[in-house]
């Protein structure tokens, strides 16, 4: 199983970044997917999921309405679209197999908020 993350980085408040993780080594289209965060010395947040059978997602209230999860079975690519960024989304975010954030999961990405 190997989970890539890319797509983070320094953006400004209000600002939006598309997070991307490319998925290999099990048949992606049968997972739950699902993104976390982790800020600097906080613990590990969840973010969303997104079901394996429809399509269907959730998310955490800190992010419902600003975040979007989708997913891409043709390319084994989950995505997660930040807008109206804050400075507390600023952590590493995790790209996950399974939901809730449980699971195995990627090296991370840095997303930054910061004017």
């Amino acid at each position: 199983v190997q989970l890539v993350e890319s797509g983070g980085g320094l953006a400004q408040p209000g600002g939006s970044l598309r997070l991307s993780c490319a998925a290999s080594g099990f048949t992606f289209s049968s997972y739950t997917m699902s993104w976390a965060r982790q800020a600097p010395g906080k613990g590990l947040e969840w973010v969303a999921d997104i079901y394996a059978t429809n399509s269907n997602t959730r998310y955490a209230d800190s992010v419902k309405g600003r975040f979007t999860i989708s997913r891409d079975n043709a390319k084994n690519t989950v995505y997660l679209q930040i807008n109206i960024l804050k400075p507390e989304d600023t952590a590493l975010y995790y790209c996950v197999r399974g939901s809730g954030g449980w699971g195995t999961r990627g090296q991370g990405t840095q997303v930054t908020v910061s004017s």
